[in-house]
């Protein structure tokens, strides 16, 4: 039945008790028809923690319309960021997040995901078969459980201006080159951080020993001070890439990046440098605290569809799960790519990072 017209006939039914003057059954119906209206009016809404670019407007509206619901979308730009959002307890809280391995191997450990319902999501049968074989991916599965469902991926290596490069960098440590002070850009992220200046000394990028710590902060403390500035977001990265003539930048984004910066006629390359690159797997997942888990299943399964995967690589230039990616678009990798692992101490990162962004001086570490 029309909405319209069953507040029309509930109007009617209201208007004639009133006439036969019994107030009490007219406050009834009243009190009655205005809950069904609220429930009428209040669509359900699916809270989606998700990363630049994975849920573009035209994207959700689609599946908003499919699903007659109401999709919020909640951006982050570091997983600093995305760590704080998880732990706030105020308010209903998120159904869905997008998070890479490393992440999702801590939230299932802390218990705060829920298996996938792998039935409700068919389009992974269309995923490569290394993306096919979830058990072999560290950190998504617990027992014969699924807990997140793969959907994008780069390397994050390094971009750099033609223009000021005779031939492209082949180390981490053109980064501290005094040569390029004030031409640098590099990611706002503790994790990251601590594991590049980690790569850079020839360290484990993820294990990391109580006595680097030391060595490694006022390494990064020597990095802030040949950079331009750390960046957070893609977009913002190319603003200042533009706006201050870059000459290198950690890409943390990878070829995301590196298309936004080529779409804004940018001539940069791109090299996997020879100690070579974090990259990571971003995965989609359902949260302990959502009540909408086959709602969310059917995200994930949209998520998956062959048109919105391909939409996000010609997009953003991230691969997507269901197509091999063509060879690096820049020039040719040299080093090996290091898939994300859960870190030795993420508070430990995160409070020596905020004393290296705030200035500390590198006796203090």
């Amino acid at each position: 039945m029309a909405f319209t017209t069953w507040w029309q006939r509930a109007v009617a039914r209201a208007q004639q008790v009133a006439r036969r003057g019994s107030m009490a059954a007219l406050i009834s119906i009243l009190i009655a028809v205005s809950g069904l209206v609220s429930n009428v009016q209040a669509a359900t809404v699916l809270r989606v923690l998700s990363w630049p670019g994975y849920a573009d407007p035209d994207i959700v509206a689609v599946f908003e319309k499919r699903h007659g619901v109401k999709v919020e979308i909640t951006t982050v730009a570091s997983d600093d960021v995305l760590r704080a959002q998880l732990a706030n307890t105020s308010g209903p809280g998120f159904d869905l997040v997008a998070a890479n391995t490393a992440e999702i191997s801590r939230l299932v450990g802390q218990n705060l995901l829920t298996p996938l319902p792998m039935g409700s999501i068919p389009n992974a049968a269309g995923q490569l078969p290394r993306f096919r074989q979830l058990q072999a991916i560290a950190g998504i599965t617990q027992g014969a459980d699924v807990y997140a469902m793969p959907y994008t991926y780069s390397e994050m290596g390094l971009i750099y201006d033609r223009r000021q490069f005779v031939a492209p960098p082949q180390s981490i440590s053109v980064l501290w080159d005094p040569l390029w002070q004030g031409k640098v850009l590099a990611f706002d992220g503790s994790s990251h951080g601590f594991s590049l200046a980690a790569m850079y000394r020839g360290l484990s990028p993820f294990r990391i020993e109580a006595g680097h710590f030391s060595p490694l902060a006022k390494d990064l403390v020597a990095l802030r001070r040949n950079v331009r500035s750390f960046y957070s977001l893609p977009e913002e990265s190319l603003e200042l890439f533009r706006k201050h003539k870059v000459a290198v930048m950690h890409a943390n984004y990878g070829q995301q990046q590196l298309k936004q910066l080529r779409d804004a006629g940018l001539d940069v390359g791109y090299v996997v440098p020879r100690e070579g690159a974090l990259a990571w797997l971003d995965c989609w997942a359902i949260t302990r605290r959502s009540t909408q888990v086959a709602l969310a299943a059917q995200w994930i399964n949209y998520m998956l569809d062959p048109g919105v995967s391909r939409t996000l690589t010609q997009r953003q230039g991230l691969a997507n799960t269901l197509d091999e990616p063509p060879a690096l678009s820049g020039d040719a990798p040299m080093g090996p790519i290091v898939w994300l692992e859960p870190v030795e101490d993420e508070a430990r990162r995160a409070q020596l990072w905020q004393r290296i962004l705030s200035g500390d001086r590198p006796s203090r570490f």
